[in-house]
């Protein structure tokens, strides 16, 4: 599977039944080459108009299964969501 497959895909978390958005982007450990977690953007400020401040960074032992459409996670989203810090 290929990075722009995969962000095509929208992920559900399987705790809540809450669609958390399509992936943007992907960690990895250039050491061992491995995927460590999917980044989704997180909700948007005010309507979505003003731009996005926060992202989910999704652990890749959440994933619990990887569909033609969707990929579910079983993930408490308060522990994966980050502000992103602003300079």
């Amino acid at each position: 599977m290929r990075l722009c497959e995969l962000r095509q895909k929208e992920i559900i978390n399987t705790c809540t039944c809450k669609s958390l958005g399509c992936p943007i982007d992907l960690e990895f450990d250039c050491a061992t080459g491995r995927i460590n977690s999917l980044i989704v953007p997180g909700p948007g400020k005010f309507c979505s108009f003003l731009g996005r401040e926060n992202e989910y960074i999704i652990p890749w032992n959440c994933i619990c299964q990887i569909g033609d459409d969707i990929i579910l996670v079983e993930i408490k989203e308060e522990k994966c969501f980050h502000k992103e810090h602003l300079l």
